[in-house]
């Protein structure tokens, strides 16, 4: 099922979002009472989509279907979508958030942090008089996640498994597929995955899901490792990591539809996320490996989660209206990397 089927209700829902200012959950530390504490005054370009990282993917949502279907009738919306980006995306909006994230090194860390660099990316490849004027001023908020990048990594001794925001291999392999890294930091990335996890094996995969999780521990790390190995080493690898996807027809937690009791509820509604999550994680990996029993698992496996996932993204909730469109876009539409910067 291609994008362009859902490109004019997610434009929709990613239009409704990003300029709904409340409810909003701020991820703020006060330290003075004389702070101004409206998401507006914080942050000028992502106030909206009840919190910072979900506001930054529901931009970069926009941008995507106007890069892809913004000339064609499966996008009506498309003049309204420039006119608030243009809104959003100034160079003075932009300037206010970079200073943000500069100020605070662990906002957003490392998740938020991936999705400014997947907006800048979408950004940059939307080309154009429109798309140059965003990416220019995304600019210095890049540059600031870059740093912040190269300053944490050579601290970030263990990584974080769980299946939710501060998961490290999604955001770092997010942040690969951007191309707005500098030379060094994407290096530093690089270097930071195969040190985590080059070794592993034997993932627990029995454990998956976790209550709340929207990312599979096992398959992020698993989609990050296609970004730093060859097709043939990482063939290897992943025999290591999840024996049992080698194991014919014996059951895999990994390939099982996740059971979502309450969809309304916001931390049980995750897993929505996580079928959607799941289902571009196993395309993406089926796709990075030769034919075979595997990749045959992967793919049926991709389809059941999609075709699980999908329903609820219009449901007209916002528990799941302010995000999971993102996660249904990469579904459909898996990343690929868009080059490095010029």
């Amino acid at each position: 099922m291609p994008l362009s089927a859902h490109a004019a209700p997610f434009a929709q829902l990613a239009l409704a979002n990003i300029t709904r200012e409340y409810p909003n959950f701020p991820a703020h530390l006060i330290t003075s009472a004389d702070e101004h504490l409206a998401p507006r005054s914080l942050h000028p370009a992502f106030y909206g989509a009840y919190d910072w990282h979900s506001s930054v993917h529901m931009h970069w949502l926009l941008v995507r279907l106007l890069r892809r279907h913004g000339g064609t009738p499966a996008l009506p919306d498309a003049a309204a979508a420039v006119a608030v980006l243009d809104r959003h995306l100034t160079p003075d909006n932009l300037a206010t958030e970079a200073a943000y994230l500069r100020d605070r090194p662990s906002f957003e860390r490392p998740y938020g942090w991936a999705w400014l660099l997947a907006l800048a990316a979408e950004c940059r490849a939307h080309g154009g008089p429109e798309g140059e004027r965003w990416a220019g001023a995304l600019r210095p908020a890049v540059d600031a996640v870059d740093r912040l990048l190269a300053d944490w990594l050579p601290k970030a001794t263990y990584p974080v498994r769980h299946g939710n925001h501060p998961n490290s291999a999604f955001a770092l392999g997010l942040a690969l597929d951007s191309g707005e890294l500098s030379a060094g930091t994407e290096r530093a990335v690089r270097e930071r995955l195969l040190s985590w996890f080059a070794d592993d094996h034997d993932a627990p995969a029995h454990w998956e899901p976790s209550g709340q999780d929207f990312l599979s521990p096992a398959l992020t790390e698993a989609d990050a490792m296609r970004r730093v190995l060859a097709p043939e080493r990482l063939a290897r690898w992943l025999d290591r990591f999840l024996p049992g996807l080698a194991a014919g027809g014996a059951p895999c937690a990994l390939l099982e539809v996740p059971v979502v009791s309450d969809h309304a509820d916001p931390q049980i509604g995750h897993l929505l996320g996580l079928t959607l999550s799941r289902a571009a994680a196993l395309r993406s990996l089926a796709d990075a490996l030769p034919d075979g029993p595997v990749r045959t698992r992967l793919d049926e496996a991709a389809g059941a989660h999609l075709a699980a996932g999908l329903p609820a993204v219009e449901r007209g909730d916002f528990t799941t209206d302010h995000w999971l469109a993102t996660f249904a876009a990469l579904a459909l539409d898996p990343l690929a990397p868009v080059g490095a910067r010029p």
